[in-house]
């Protein structure tokens, strides 16, 4: 599981991930909000934790613009504001727990993997992924545009899904081999573009409206 921890202090951001590295969990610190935010476009993130006083645009706003995003990726406030207003505004920017400075890693660690869980369970049993006229169907394990059945294979189909969970992202060609083949991206082999671009085909040829765009250099981003 990857985390990310928006926090100034560098003392509590060392604390935490010094802490969720113990529990095996794969941290990286911003200290500011223009960071974090190229940090969240260029990774997969399972989880956020974000102090709400940090530089830049703030934690509150910075939690609306990236639940707007991506609103899967829980987000854990972490803040010395500990009012019920406080509180109030926290979640009414999109946060998914609140915890009160100071606190023990203990409790944390408990809430973190309180809310990884949630995140997997919606992650596995959610019924569909709408995104326009593209519907994908994890039940049935069927993908329609508009009134057009999509026949694709099993490893199409969890491009797609990977896509269409992460819309707005550029992943790049070692993040799709990681989460769909399970491997370390070798750059001798064009196995990805392959059927990337099998998948174009069947969702995108012959209509106006693409899902699937190229970014030179960086990878693809699937646009909602």
């Amino acid at each position: 599981m990857k985390i990310l921890i928006v926090e100034d202090e560098p003392k509590v951001a060392s604390f935490i991930k010094n802490g969720l590295e113990d529990n095996l969990y794969d941290a990286d610190v911003a200290y500011e909000a223009v960071y974090a935010e190229k940090l969240i476009r260029q990774y997969k993130y399972d989880l956020i934790i974000l102090d709400i006083i940090i530089p830049g645009i703030g934690g509150l706003a910075l939690c609306k613009k990236l639940k707007s995003l991506y609103p899967n990726i829980p987000v854990l406030m972490l803040t010395a504001l500990g009012t019920t207003e406080d509180k109030l505004a926290g979640f009414d920017a999109g946060a998914n727990d609140y915890l009160v400075k100071p606190f023990e890693f203990r409790e944390l660690l408990a809430r973190v993997k309180v809310l990884l869980k949630s995140s997997d369970k919606s992650y596995e049993t959610g019924n569909k992924l709408i995104s326009g006229e593209l519907e994908l169907d994890l039940d049935k394990k069927t993908v329609r545009r508009g009134d057009s059945q999509i026949s694709l294979t099993a490893r199409e189909f969890a491009l797609l899904e990977y896509f269409m969970r992460n819309p707005g992202r550029v992943l790049s060609r070692t993040d799709i081999a990681e989460k769909i083949w399970d491997l370390n991206y070798d750059i001798n082999t064009n196995v990805v573009d392959v059927y990337v671009n099998f998948l174009r085909k069947k969702i995108d040829k012959g209509y106006d409206r693409k899902y699937i765009r190229t970014r030179v250099g960086f990878g693809y981003i699937f646009e909602e």
